[in-house]
């Protein structure tokens, strides 16, 4: 532990000590959202020639110049590699946390953006494209598990957000066509919208993956009965 702060130390007091200007090249370069994971970014940005970020609602982080590709990052406590070739990348300097993992962060182009914001734009259509895209890469990944997305999708719903809880629910059928639950939770959206005959359908197709779904089973027979 002593060691690590001493190194650390000595880190900082060097950056001090290096010019935190950067030359015209670099910063058109530098300039950018990077993909810090597959629904979160990171941008970059300068002031006066020194480097800032945007990163999880802090609008203004201060990077500390190590040379002139390389910036330490206090609020991730990472020193940031910046890589032109063969694309423009961001890499995390290599150290104890994360030995044998390697971490780049790509570019984004002009006019990319993430699932969520493309949702947030109402660009539905290329936010399912989106996460599609991502399940194609990574099955496992966090952004598109069934459970995460289904809450997203209740807290619009709870809101009388129709329109954004039934596109959240159609993204997640996409995603997970098997589940009998995302049928479910769509046919709830329609039910709550006062859409009786969708919701029928979808309790229906959701009951046809799994005749046990009880919430299902509960909600058709009620809508039968009226």
């Amino acid at each position: 532990m002593k060691k690590l702060t001493y190194l650390l130390s000595i880190l900082i007091l060097f950056m001090n000590c290096t010019s935190q200007k950067n030359s015209k090249e670099f910063i058109d370069k530098a300039s950018g959202r990077y993909l810090f994971n597959a629904n979160e970014v990171l941008e970059i940005y300068f002031v006066d020639g020194e480097m800032h970020a945007k990163w999880r609602g802090n609008d203004d982080i201060e990077l500390l110049k190590v040379n002139d590709s390389s910036f330490y990052m206090k609020a991730l406590n990472e020193k940031m590699v910046f890589m032109s070739k063969p694309t423009m990348r961001i890499e995390l300097a290599p150290k104890t946390e994360h030995e044998g993992v390697k971490y780049s962060f790509k570019k984004m182009g002009k006019d990319e953006k993430t699932p969520s914001e493309y949702f947030k734009n109402k660009e539905y259509d290329k936010a399912l494209n989106a996460y599609l895209k991502i399940q194609a890469t990574d099955s496992l990944n966090q952004t598109i598990n069934e459970r995460r997305l289904n809450t997203y999708g209740y807290r619009f719903l709870r809101a009388g957000k129709y329109e954004e809880a039934k596109e959240v629910f159609k993204i997640n059928i996409a995603l997970h066509p098997k589940s009998s639950n995302v049928y479910d939770s769509m046919a709830d959206a329609f039910f709550n919208e006062g859409d009786t005959i969708n919701a029928i359908e979808y309790y229906k197709k959701a009951l046809k993956i799994n005749p046990e779904n009880r919430s299902s089973k509960r909600q058709l027979d009620r809508l039968i009965k009226k």
